[in-house]
């Protein structure tokens, strides 16, 4: 088996480069060891619990124990299936503050600041107007990716954004436009009732180029030759075999698996590997190094009205919406229920927001379980940008073996202080009128839970992974040791190899990364092919006018 480009992983900056490519005309086969991503456990947005919760669509990663999380290890789930994580997560759709991505230039990461991805954001959307305001000027018109809002219907949604600006915060009516502060609706890759994931907005398109073939398997090793990648070394069942790039090989198999395949191949820290008796190809000490996450807590109250999704968290409600959704792609099964959201500032002299929430009418963990006190309603929060930072390791040089993640979660004295005013800052909001009367009591962390060494405690207990993990093949300047790729994805010390996924992030986004990480695929397909990448824009992103001085 041959083509131009070898991809492994048909995640979501994998699906997107398969794209570009073969609609280019260069011929293209993404390696991919998952399955199928039909079915309504994967396609019914408000399904979302279930995919990341089995085994045949998630690898089943978990962490090593943390130390400073009561040894906790927590789940890490990645998509083991076509479309990668975007088939089994929330498909909540941010691109990350302006600031981000001008961090990342400063890091070294030349050709990445806002004003060079914002085009690549507008090239991939197809953004649905929804009557609930929105910045259409920045926002994409024809691209693959189709990005919509729910229907907000819920009135806790109207509620909780209206608490925000009573508690002096600003409002946005499109977070992903120029205003990323403040409280107002959230987005999602949905369309049309479906979950529109990478799979759905590019994979499929590029199959019908004719130039693209996806090739089953499990990516063993990159075949080196004379400093050069010329192939991908897979398992199909017992059987191993090769497939061959005439142009380059492209590694977007995950922050988890895509740092795991270098060192197996070879290129890592020189030490580690010779440890697990591989040939070191390329010492690069970055390999799997830079683990960042966002952690976040489920801040949940109970209702004084009956009004939360808890009436249909029944089994004869259930399967009225799946079958609702079966027949007609409406009703409640057609959203995510992730339908309002904020980004705040936890203090003044931050430049920009810090703090993400996501709001949800229903008390319910990832994990489908639902608070035992019935009705109940509850925010996702957490830091955006925790100093902590972990590491990818092997655990032998079998491929099929996990590696060994550690996060090393809430490792710095900043964590703490961070937390601690996330989960403070939140219960004045929802102490605020507008929600007031909507609250019952508070579930947890519990209205006596205060100081703090409570609020600490009650986060080393009840912190969970938001599923962001990233960093762990760092892009960055040529001569930084450190980097694992060149801002043009170019894998260091070897030619004809790239990597392009939520691994290359230099520092993590504000909110959930699968935009950011389809944009990677997007803007580095332009660099492969040798094109001059978009003009970049000169359109200004919102700062408060007196963040120096006001925390709102």
């Amino acid at each position: 088996m041959e083509a131009d480009f070898v991809i492994v992983g048909a995640g979501s900056a994998g699906c997107a480069m398969a794209y570009r490519l073969a609609k280019s005309g260069a011929s293209v086969m993404v390696i991919e060891y998952g399955g199928t991503d039909a079915g309504p456990f994967i396609q019914m947005p408000a399904a979302l619990s279930y995919p990341m919760n089995m085994s045949m669509y998630d690898w089943g990663f978990q962490s090593e124990p943390e130390p400073n999380l009561d040894n906790r290890q927590l789940a890490t789930p990645r998509g083991k299936v076509i479309g990668g994580s975007s088939s089994i997560n929330g498909m909540v759709y941010v691109r990350g503050h302006a600031h981000d991505f001008d961090t990342w230039a400063e890091m070294g990461a030349a050709g990445w600041s806002y004003a060079d991805v914002l085009p690549y954001y507008k090239r991939m959307e197809t953004w649905h107007e929804s009557g609930q305001g929105g910045d259409a000027e920045w926002r994409g018109k024809d691209g693959p990716l189709h990005v919509s809002r729910g229907p907000r219907n819920n009135p806790l949604h109207a509620a909780f954004v209206k608490a925000g600006k009573q508690a002096g915060y600003e409002t946005t009516d499109d977070y992903n436009g120029q205003k990323q502060e403040g409280f107002g609706p959230m987005e999602q890759t949905v369309w049309k009732g479906r979950r529109w994931s990478a799979a759905n907005a590019y994979l499929r398109p590029a199959q019908e180029t004719g130039n693209c073939e996806i090739v089953k398997g499990m990516a063993e090793k990159i075949i080196i030759e004379d400093g050069r990648a010329t192939g991908v070394q897979i398992m199909q069942g017992r059987k191993s075999m090769t497939v061959k790039a005439r142009r380059e090989v492209i590694i977007s198999a995950s922050s988890i698996n895509s740092p795991k395949l270098l060192m197996l191949s070879g290129i890592g820290p020189a030490d580690h590997l010779k440890e697990h008796g591989i040939e070191v190809i390329a010492d690069r000490p970055g390999v799997g190094k830079n683990l960042q996450d966002h952690l976040e807590v489920y801040f949940q109250f109970a209702a004084k009205k009956p009004i939360t999704l808890f009436t249909y968290w029944t089994l004869f409600w259930k399967g009225l919406i799946g079958a609702q959704w079966l027949f007609t792609k409406k009703g409640l099964g057609a959203s995510n229920q992730f339908e309002s959201a904020a980004f705040i500032r936890s203090r003044k002299g931050l430049t920009y927001p810090d703090i993400q929430y996501h709001f949800l009418p229903i008390a319910v963990r990832y994990d489908g379980q639902a608070a035992a006190e019935g009705h109940g309603f509850q925010a996702h929060v957490g830091p955006m940008r925790s100093p902590s930072r972990g590491e990818i390791t092997l655990k032998s040089a079998d491929p099929k073996e996990p590696p060994r993640i550690f996060f090393n979660y809430m490792s710095q004295e900043q964590d703490w202080v961070d937390f601690r005013q996330c989960l403070r800052l939140t219960r004045e909001v929802f102490q605020q009128d507008a929600m007031k009367h909507h609250v019952k009591h508070e579930i947890q962390p519990g209205s006596d839970q205060v100081t703090d060494e409570q609020l600490d405690d009650f986060i080393r207990e009840h912190a969970e992974s938001a599923y962001h993990p990233c960093g762990t093949c760092k892009m960055g300047a040529a001569d930084d040791p450190m980097s694992v790729v060149d801002p043009e994805g170019r894998v260091i010390g070897v030619d004809g190899l790239r990597v392009a996924d939520s691994s290359i992030f230099p520092q993590i986004t504000n909110g959930n990364l699968n935009g950011p990480s389809i944009m990677v695929g997007e803007k580095m397909s332009d660099h492969i092919l040798g094109l001059d990448p978009l003009a970049p824009s000169n359109d200004e992103p919102w700062i408060h006018p007196d963040w120096e001085n006001s925390q709102r």
